[in-house]
């Protein structure tokens, strides 16, 4: 899939949101990508995650037996992915501000992992996973995600493979652009539930 392809089926969704948000990031943007959206519709999801898992297959020339996402935006994405791949998908979860497997998910001494994200805006969230599943006693062989709004910026420490690859501005909040200004930013992410 092209990434304007990936784009239409989140349009499709309903999930190509404009006007002011606050990223998960803190960062500041006028395009929102509300995956929850797409999400809902099994249809399309498994349409994108079947892309990237033909790309993931493609790409990654490493072995990988379990798929580890971070909750909550990559617990759908990872479960779909573990589907199409016929692996076992897991999710960290903030245990004390920090992301830690639960709920009887383990993983074996060196087991490699693919870990799978949502969406990618500075990898923060993706770094904070791949670290749990170090933690965990997996290896992080790769990354992917659907959609990777840094337009390639993101560094991960492993390679990364994104379905799309967009740059979407997004500014800090005292560097707001004029049409930004004065109005009220909508925090839609889930960064900062319990």
């Amino acid at each position: 899939m092209t990434p304007e392809q990936v784009l239409k089926e989140f349009e499709k969704a309903g999930a190509l949101l404009r006007g002011h948000f606050i990223l998960s990031s803190g960062l500041h943007s006028d395009v929102f990508l509300q995956k929850a959206l797409v999400f809902q519709n099994a249809k399309i999801t498994a349409k994108l995650c079947k892309a990237l898992a033909e790309k993931v297959r493609s790409e990654v020339k490493q072995e990988f037996t379990a798929i580890v996402s971070p909750a909550v935006g990559g617990i759908v994405p990872g479960y779909e992915m573990g589907r199409q791949l016929g692996l076992p998908a897991m999710y960290v979860e903030r245990q004390d501000g920090a992301f830690t497997l639960r709920r009887g998910f383990e993983l074996k001494k060196n087991q490699p992992v693919l870990m799978v994200e949502d969406i990618v805006t500075t990898g923060l969230s993706s770094r904070e996973c791949l670290d749990a599943i170090r933690k965990a006693g997996g290896k992080p062989v790769a990354a992917a995600c659907l959609i990777d709004r840094s337009g390639g910026k993101a560094k991960l420490g492993v390679k990364f493979v994104p379905l799309a690859a967009v740059k979407f501005p997004a500014w800090d909040a005292n560097k707001l652009p004029p049409h930004l200004q004065g109005t009220k930013g909508y925090k839609p992410g889930s960064r900062g539930l319990a």
